[in-house]
């Protein structure tokens, strides 16, 4: 069934579970390929779990053998090209706001779990996503080259900020496969594991989030991505200013690290995380 004719709510999943929502492309038939429909669905998502409490990390993943196949090439460029180029340009700008505008500077911690086949234009929410865990045997391919096109989308941009130069250029001139272990060795996602342990190691790594201060994990992550870039003098003076505005928004973490750590003795920082009082976020 085509998404087109598939109820837009139901071309993804969000299922809650101890803190974590999973965020699930589900067009299996289509190995989860990325639809204009599926862009609205993915920005009301996005608010929602944005807006949960309750809520610390987000996992992003596909149904069955993908994690999504990339831009559905006839919803994207066939059935467009007899409409005015403002309906393509439109399309294209959904799909941008939530793969980048919206999930890379989210509220909550991202990871992208790749179970299957990841192409083209969905390296961009990898990529956007704070962190990335691969099936050892999940598929890559930027294979836009062997059909006339090239990684656009803003893709070879994110690909140029996770990979050496060597590397992409040579998956993107090839189009060659390349699978999780590789993508790890290449640094396009932090680790690979064997795809029976994949959920659970997903888990684990949202756990070790869920310790931490939600306020001190974003305005950490935020820090790191904002400076990328800037010249050494003014990466200073903004890491220092949002240190200060995390202090008044998020002193309390802060405060009470420093006195287990030098009061009580009771952890070390280098070694754990604090111990939170139950009534913070």
């Amino acid at each position: 069934m085509a998404s087109m004719t598939k109820d837009p709510k139901d071309l993804v999943r969000l299922d809650y579970d101890n803190g974590v929502a999973w965020v699930t492309i589900n067009r299996p038939e289509k190995r989860n390929a990325l639809s204009p429909n599926m862009s609205f669905r993915m920005l009301e998502i996005l608010d929602e779990v944005e807006a949960r409490e309750d809520v610390g990390v987000l996992v992003l993943t596909g149904e069955g053998t993908a994690f999504s196949s990339g831009m559905d090439i006839k919803e994207y460029f066939r059935d467009m090209q007899d409409q005015p180029r403002i309906v393509m340009l439109k399309a294209h700008r959904l799909n941008w706001e939530w793969q980048w505008r919206r999930l890379r500077y989210f509220e909550k911690a991202t990871i992208a779990m790749v179970n299957g086949w990841c192409f083209g234009g969905a390296f961009l929410p990898v990529v956007s996503c704070d962190l990335a865990i691969a099936a050892d045997e999940a598929q890559f391919g930027l294979s836009e080259v062997n059909w006339g096109i090239l990684p656009a989308g803003n893709v070879s941009r994110a690909v140029a900020d996770t990979m050496k130069t060597r590397d992409a250029l040579y998956y993107i001139m090839t189009g060659k496969l390349f699978d999780g272990k590789k993508a790890a060795e290449m640094g396009l996602v932090n680790e690979a594991v064997p795809l029976e342990q994949l959920r659970q190691r997903t888990r684990e790594l949202c756990d070790v989030l869920l310790e931490k201060d939600a306020a001190v994990v974003k305005a950490a992550k935020d820090a790191f991505k904002r400076i990328q870039g800037l010249p050494w003098d003014t990466s200073e003076d903004y890491l220092f200013s949002k240190q200060e505005q995390l202090w008044a928004i998020a002193g309390h973490a802060k405060e009470e690290g420093f006195k287990q750590f030098l009061d009580d003795r009771s952890y070390k920082p280098g070694l754990g995380v604090y111990k939170r009082h139950p009534d913070s976020k």
